[in-house]
Formats: structure tokens, sequence, C-alpha cells
């Protein structure tokens, strides 16, 4: 029973690898055709027979051929959120988001060139711009409410805590706003430090940019000397 338990195990992995390879080489003949064509070429049978399936695979995968422009990963969120549920109670809750950002972040140098053309053909295309807007601010949502879960576990809150003397409708105030303000802050600090390794990539990694930052955020943003 045990080998045959492991052996079932190893096969739901190996079909979720593969679709998870599915949906990233159906995410990427959209975006370049549509950088190639524009996006009103890239229909539903062109980007299906760009990454070889069929058109009935697209639709197991995709409600509508816009949904096929709106993510790379589709599980990538959810894995995010559940890291920083699992991470150490030590963390705080910055430290705890920032692992789970650079866990999904680690193949980043060789993602950014898609990334690069997915943002063109998104500015290029009014209306994949706002459903990808949407998508995230619902992902920053969820995100924050992970956050705000975390912190009511027990993880570490020195850095959130209002003063001792707070009332208690000020302490939940700040508990409602801090989650949603470190999800929203923590996006912007993912975007400006793919921007910024993409404009210098000869000067340093990656993630040695992303930990800057978030180091630069943990010190609370201190100006630079002059």
């Amino acid at each position: 029973m045990q080998g045959m338990s492991e052996k079932g195990a190893a096969q739901g992995g190996l079909r979720e690898r593969k679709k998870r390879a599915t949906r990233a080489a159906l995410f990427e003949a959209a975006v370049r055709l549509a950088a190639e064509h524009g996006a009103e070429k890239a229909t539903v049978e062109a980007i299906s027979a760009a990454a070889g399936v069929s058109v009935r695979t697209f639709f197991n995968y995709f409600d509508t051929r816009d949904d096929a422009f709106l993510v790379i990963d589709a599980d990538a969120g959810a894995r995010m959120r559940q890291a920083v549920l699992d991470a150490p109670a030590a963390l705080s809750p910055l430290q705890a988001l920032r692992e789970a950002m650079a866990a999904e972040l680690a193949e980043a140098e060789q993602q950014h060139e898609l990334w690069r053309l997915h943002a063109r053909v998104l500015h290029a295309s009014p209306h994949l711009l706002v459903r990808a807007l949407g998508a995230h601010m619902a992902d920053e949502t969820e995100l924050a409410e992970v956050i705000a879960a975390r912190i009511r576990a027990g993880g570490a809150t020195a850095s959130v805590s209002p003063p001792v003397s707070a009332t208690d409708e000020e302490r939940r105030s700040a508990l409602d706003l801090y989650p949603r303000l470190l999800a929203a802050v923590a996006g912007t600090a993912v975007r400006i430090s793919v921007e910024h390794w993409c404009a210098r990539q000869e000067e340093a990694a990656f993630l040695d940019v992303f930990q800057e930052v978030f180091a630069l955020l943990a010190a609370g943003l201190p100006a630079p000397p002059a």
C-alpha cells in the first residue's frame, strides 16, 4: 500500500506539473502572438496552434480568450499566500511576505523578457489592461486577508501593534489598515525591483535587487545619503 500511495502521489505531481506547463505555454503563445500581430489577431485557434494543443484543451484552462493574458502561473498566488501563513512565527509580516515572494520569483531572470512583452501587450490593449488590473486587485485583497490572518494567529506583530494606550477601536483599525497597505506596497516593490533590474541587468542579480528593495522597506525607507 505504501508503494502504491507513493506512486499515486508521484503521478499526481506529474499531472500537476504538466498542467502548469500547458497553462504556461498557452499564456506565452498568447503574449507572443499579441506582441507580434496585435491582440485582436491572437485568436483562441491561433494561440492553441502556437502552443501545440487543441482548442478543446485551451478551454480546459481558460473560460475565454482574454483569460489567457492574465497570469503566467494561476497557482502562484495561492502558493504565496500559503507560504505567508506557514512562515515561522518569529518573522514579521514583512519578512514572511518577502520570503514567500522571493520563492515565487526565483526564476524571474528567465521570465523577464516574457514579462516585458506582456506589459507591452496590456498597455496596447486597454480592455486587457483593465482585466489584468482587476485580477491584480483581487489578488492583493486576498493577500491582505492572509496577512491579517497571520497577525491574528500570533505571527510577529511588534512592528504593527499600536501603542499600549490605544483604544480597542484604534487597534482594530490598525489591523485592518496594515495588511492592505503591506500587500499593496509589496506588490509595488516587486514591480520596482523588476523594472530596476531590467534596466541594469549587468550590475546585480534580480534577487539581490529584490532583497535590497525589501531591506529599504524594512528600514522605513530612510533617505539616501546626500
